[in-house]
């Protein structure tokens, strides 16, 4: 993926300014910064449902909307979980692209709902009401939906937000899984540890790009204050500084159809 001179303007407002980012296959980048820095809207950039106002975006050579190789996992508090749909259902929306929107699934499309909802570990919820799910459940459920698609970039919006320790684990067991299938992962997170321990780079955007690179090299001192300016308190312990920053709501709230 190969982003250059990326501006994204709302009625006017900026919302990304000259935004630059190369990202190499099987890749994982996690994207930090404060609420309404731009995360959500770079990812809708690169899943091909957002314009943009000037820049190029190449995902392997080809303008965002043209691959069915990319998966968008929206934050859960966009979703309505209450469209009455099973687990098996919301997977297979994975397939349309392959299927065409009137097409029909077949066996070996179910067999790829089988197997996707088994990586993940939700096999046997096949047949569950989404509503009945647990939050970490939840994301495993849309990931599964992405390996359905077959997808080879996955932007997953918080991905983290809101699930227990032992659920963002299977969340990031999933990830290992992945990197092993070559897919590449972007991921927004408010987690600056979870972040330097488990993604090979980082991402410091609020609006433009305050940082990128290992995160020992971007997550200083003077580059979150700079990115994160009022939103964010450091704390110094005996052996690190310590990020306190705001963790709730991002830039969209609207709620996505499942579909």
């Amino acid at each position: 993926m190969d982003i250059s001179n990326l501006v994204v303007r709302y009625d006017n407002v900026l919302a990304l300014d000259n935004l630059n980012l190369k990202v190499t296959t099987g890749e994982r980048l996690a994207v930090i910064g404060p609420n309404g820095a731009g995360k959500s809207t770079l990812f809708k950039v690169v899943a091909g449902v957002l314009q943009f106002s000037s820049g190029e975006v190449k995902i392997y050579g080809q303008g965002p909307g043209r691959h069915l190789c990319i998966a968008y996992i929206p934050q859960r508090s966009q979703v309505d979980w209450k469209f009455p749909v099973s687990v098996a259902d919301v997977v297979m929306m994975g397939r349309i692209g392959k299927m065409g929107l009137l097409g029909w699934p077949k066996p070996g499309d179910w067999e790829f709902v089988r197997q996707s909802l088994r990586v993940v570990g939700l096999e046997d919820l096949a047949e569950r009401q989404i509503s009945e799910l647990s939050g970490g459940q939840q994301q495993r459920m849309f990931i599964a939906r992405a390996l359905a698609q077959e997808a080879e970039l996955m932007l997953m919006d918080e991905p983290f937000t809101g699930l227990d320790m032992g659920s963002q684990q299977d969340i990031l067991s999933i990830m290992d899984e992945l990197r092993g299938r070559n897919v590449t992962v972007l991921a927004s997170t408010h987690d600056l540890n979870l972040a330097s321990e488990h993604f090979d780079r980082v991402l410091l955007l609020n609006r433009r790009v305050y940082g990128l690179g290992k995160p020992a090299d971007v997550f200083t001192t003077d580059q979150l204050l700079h990115a994160f300016g009022g939103h964010l308190r450091l704390l110094q312990t005996d052996n690190e500084v310590v990020a306190v920053g705001d963790t709730c709501c991002e830039d969209e709230t609207s709620h996505d159809h499942l579909a």
